[in-house]
């Protein structure tokens, strides 16, 4: 069983996965950030790699990728500070996921990112432009023999049978986004519901976690109810943007998702 499933087997209320950008808003408050999530409860850290052209995200974590570069992030840098990470008694547990998109992967090497990324400490990985084809045909066997779980995303207009099939390649949860929208944005709640409503209807193998348009106790509770629980990005990253300390904005956020 990974950390992932086991996240989702041992925690007895819905699970919190929170997103933030690596170097933002400073390049070292990376794992200072994870230290303080996972204190504060998170269960669950996705941390983006920033990217100059990252299509699926809104202009807050747009904003932030930008930010991040400029203060010199890179998947290099990013994980020498993870390389740390599981020694913090804080992160033994707690399940960490990288998201970002293939460009930068590739030119890193796949193959290397993957060994790279399982040595620093990380189980699993979003790459939201990663084909389903190009996954079953060269990458799922490399993130496999790494020891990562892979996440696909599915989306209210994916099919029944797309989402059957994704859900058979994805280990660790399935990402269902709320909307066809990008990162940061509203949508009809019941709308989500609906589509939440089908998704469990599918009796899928993975847990579900939704994205997109979560950003505080209401909303999150409100799809937890149709869910395993709910990942927070742009919200927590505006809060971030504010000029206070890492350890009152972390502790308020989470406390303000989950009490």
């Amino acid at each position: 069983m990974s950390r992932i499933q086991s996240v989702f087997s041992n925690t007895k209320q819905p699970v919190l996965n929170i997103y933030f950008t690596a170097g933002y808003p400073t390049l070292d408050s990376t794992l200072t950030i994870m230290d303080l999530l996972a204190k504060a409860g998170v269960d669950i850290i996705e941390i983006g790699m920033p990217y100059s052209d990252p299509l699926a995200d809104g202009p807050v974590i747009q904003e932030s990728s930008g930010i991040a570069i400029a203060n010199g992030m890179s998947i290099e840098v990013l994980f020498s500070q993870l390389k740390s990470c599981r020694s913090l008694p804080s992160l033994s547990k707690t399940g960490i996921v990288l998201m970002g998109y293939m460009n930068p992967v590739l030119q890193y090497g796949f193959k290397r990112f993957c060994t790279d990324a399982a040595a620093a400490g990380v189980d699993g990985l979003i790459l939201p432009d990663l084909p389903e084809y190009e996954f079953e045909k060269e990458y799922g066997a490399i993130i496999k023999a790494a020891g990562l779980d892979f996440i696909f995303l599915v989306t209210p207009e994916t099919s029944e049978d797309r989402i059957r099939k994704l859900d058979g390649l994805s280990t660790g949860f399935l990402y269902a986004v709320s909307s066809s929208a990008t990162t940061g944005s509203e949508t009809s709640f019941e709308e989500v519901v609906a589509y939440l409503q089908r998704l469990q209807s599918y009796q899928l193998k993975n847990p579900i976690m939704v994205g997109f348009g979560i950003k505080d106790k209401e909303s999150f509770n409100a799809v937890a109810t149709y869910s395993q629980g709910a990942i927070i990005g742009s919200a927590f990253i505006k809060a971030l943007s504010k000029n206070n300390a890492l350890s009152d904005i972390v502790a308020s956020f989470v406390k303000l998702v989950r009490p």
